[in-house]
């Protein structure tokens, strides 16, 4: 009896629709920096300086691989397995060109989930660590999800924030601002020098940075050479000179804190060397006494030196270039003597009891592993006194998005040191205080900015009903900015104004280089009842951004409702490839396989969608469900029901999962607990389960 009403129940199946991640900060209309020219045109009157530039390491910031400039092993120490996700990785040299390979062990020790992609781009000199970007055929950048770190002679890891099971994989996309610091200026797409944009690449990739991030744009220059139409940061105040390093340097911490705010009505590329750097972006940093008054990061050079004594008490005459000539970086022990005598021309006079050392650096200024980049070490520009007792190259965890503890104090102003008071310091402090929305909104009220960016931010964090306006009144300043005509459409979506919802998506789709748009489109038509309108916007999506695995979990739901099982479990399982801990495709492609009647694929699909969820994802709960239904058919009765209190922890109002555990139960002759989770079932608000539990409740009680 208790098995005939748990298949009246449990008859019907669950898909999980995913959501798509939302686009991040904003910037308004563009101020695209003029007239850059290939660095090429440089090398003509300038060849030996640009010679030996091209061995530093901002001259190979950037470069196309090649068997003459690998520095890796990809011969005897080429796999490298990461535990955490269970993938095996295989870097791979195949004539001339280079590879990464992904692939996972299946149930009968088979490779699966097979990616190769090719090394396209490489970003960093191999001085510390070397990343590795694919191009993609709709001419975007992917970031590939193993490095090369040059500490202990080199070896094979994970890139910073993958160490963990639920990593990037081969889907970490490039935006606009990654290439600001690790690259020249690209040919790119119009509008997407939007520093929160991916970076769509359709010319011509400058390889390293070039000899305009300190000079300034040549155009002008190379036309008429030798009118002081070109920027000589020697030639600059030691305020200019400094920030020329600091457009890159500065970066107090590479947690979401913001470490600074772009100013909104500049573009990512307009910042020329010479102009103040607090009139193209403003940095910020955690309060101090707040515990991160130590940190030390690989992006913070100039952050550190700031720190230091020696630069305080030179009253503004201490730069990055008293000690570094950015055309020629000496190494060794050429290096030791160069930074020796740079630190001798202040301390000539020998200090009493000072050991003796021809290597200042060693001692005052060591070697660090840093604490974003844990695989990384790095000489720690905070000039110190004395070196730290303790070991600065211990191993250290890395910290990601399941355990990091996000700060939530009190962001100050760093640089510039002071902003005149008034609207514009009051409107950009509150922009960088992220969890304190009423701050935001208070400035935005008394002021009302013109620039779309404050309404922009705060509609991010505002509920749904006051977003709207929000976000419309941002789009008065920057109307094609689609990341706010994507979250505006949204937000009507959740206030179930759907015809308004489409009609912001749509005009979004028509500006967006991302899928996630499209996605979200096909899932209110998908509400509408308009199947063909969603199948349609989904195969969009995918043909536009073949590497987002959840619109192919999605399109597989669209097709399995519609009856195409083979492109439903296509699309299931090409969104497994992509991202192999999709827990709702496993559960979905499972849901399938059982259908078809191939129980022991389906099980094992159940069982990586439990064991890969995130803690109380539905798709967990739905596949322990099953699984718990597939354990009583085959009679393993205590299986089942662990399966059915793994759901009960999660949700202990299920009805379903406390009808089914009290059927189980009921036949393992356990009536007093059977009874009580009946005695639950009957509590709930679906009708059918209620009405079945109060059967079962009376069958129950019947005598024997």
């Amino acid at each position: 009896m208790f098995r005939v009403m748990l298949r009246r129940i449990f008859a019907h199946g669950t898909l999980v629709l995913f959501a798509s991640c939302r686009p991040q900060p904003p910037a308004e209309p563009v101020h695209v920096a003029p007239e850059y020219v290939d660095s090429a045109e440089c090398d003509a009157c300038h060849a030996e300086i640009a010679e030996k530039y091209r061995l530093t390491g901002m001259g190979r910031s950037f470069f196309r691989p090649s068997v003459s400039n690998k520095v890796e092993d990809y011969q005897s120490k080429n796999t490298y397995h990461h535990t955490a996700s269970g993938r095996f990785y295989t870097m791979i040299e195949r004539d001339g060109r280079f590879y990464q390979r992904r692939h996972q062990v299946g149930p009968g020790g088979e490779e699966v989930n097979v990616v190769e992609q090719r090394v396209d781009y490489v970003i960093g000199s191999g001085n510390h660590v070397r990343t590795y970007l694919h191009r993609t055929p709709q001419q975007k950048l992917v970031e590939l999800p193993v490095a090369w770190y040059a500490e202990n002679g080199g070896h094979w890891g994970m890139n910073p924030g993958y160490d963990w099971q639920r990593h990037s994989d081969f889907r970490r996309k490039i935006t606009m601002e990654c290439l600001f610091c690790h690259n020249a200026y690209p040919e790119s797409k119009k509008d997407s020098d939007r520093a929160d944009m991916e970076a769509v690449l359709p010319g011509k990739i400058p390889e390293g940075i070039d000899c305009q991030r300190c000079h300034g744009p040549g155009g002008e220059h190379v036309r008429s050479p030798g009118l002081g139409n070109i920027v000589n940061p020697a030639k600059l105040s030691s305020e200019r000179s400094l920030e020329v390093c600091m457009q890159c340097h500065l970066e107090t911490t590479s947690a979401p804190l913001p470490y600074a705010i772009r100013r909104f009505d500049r573009g990512l590329f307009s910042f020329k060397p010479g102009r103040p750097l607090a009139d193209y972006m403003i940095h910020f940093d955690h309060a101090p006494g707040t515990g991160h008054d130590d940190k030390f990061e690989i992006a913070g050079s100039a952050y550190r030196l700031r720190k230091s004594r020696c630069f305080i008490e030179s009253a503004g005459e201490m730069t990055c270039t008293t000690c570094h000539d950015p055309h020629d970086i000496p190494r060794g022990e050429a290096a030791d003597r160069h930074y020796t005598a740079v630190c001798e021309k202040c301390h000539a006079t020998p200090i009493a009891n000072h050991p003796s050392s021809k290597d200042c650096v060693g001692c005052h200024m060591p070697k660090r592993r840093t604490d974003d980049v844990v695989q990384a070490v790095m000489t720690d520009h905070y000039i110190q006194r004395k070196k730290p007792s303790r070991d600065l190259l211990a191993p250290l965890v890395e910290h990601h998005g399941a355990d990091e503890k996000v700060y939530r104090g009190e962001v100050v102003l760093y640089y510039p040191p002071s902003l005149p008071s008034g609207a514009v310091t009051e409107l950009y402090l509150a922009a960088a205080q992220r969890n304190s929305r009423q701050r935001l909104a208070a400035a935005v009220e008394k002021y009302r900015p013109k620039s779309g960016g404050f309404y922009f931010e705060l509609a991010k964090v505002s509920p749904d009903a006051e977003a709207i306006g929000l976000y419309r009144k941002a789009l008065e300043s920057m109307p094609d900015y689609w990341p706010a005509l994507h979250r505006l459409g949204l937000a009507y979506s959740r206030t179930g104004q759907l015809d308004r919802a489409i009609d912001f998506l749509r005009r979004a789709s028509e500006r967006a280089t991302e899928g996630t748009v499209l996605n979200d489109l096909a899932l209110i038509y998908r509400r509408l009842g308009k199947t063909s309108e969603a199948l349609a916007a989904l195969r969009k999506s995918v043909a536009m951004d073949p590497g987002l695995p959840h619109v192919h979990n999605n399109l597989g739901g669209m097709l399995l409702d519609s009856g195409d099982l083979k492109g439903a479990e296509e699309q299931f399982r090409e969104a497994i490839r992509v991202q192999p801990d999709l827990s709702a495709a496993h559960a979905n492609l499972a849901g399938l396989l059982m259908k078809r009647g191939d129980l022991s694929a389906a099980q094992f699909h159940f069982e990586t969608a439990v064991q890969v969820a995130a803690p109380g994802e539905t798709s967990a709960l739905e596949a322990h469900m099953a699984l718990a239904n597939m354990m009583e058919m085959q009679g393993n009765l205590d299986r089942a029901a662990a399966h059915y209190m793994e759901v009960l922890k999660a949700d202990s109002s299920s009805a379903i999962a406390h009808f089914s555990l009290g059927a189980v139960l009921a036949m393992q002759g356990k009536r007093p607990e059977a009874l009580r989770h009946f005695q639950n079932a009957a509590e709930g608000t679906d009708p059918a389960i209620r009405q079945s539990a109060q059967e079962a409740i009376r069958a129950l009680r019947r005598p024997d």
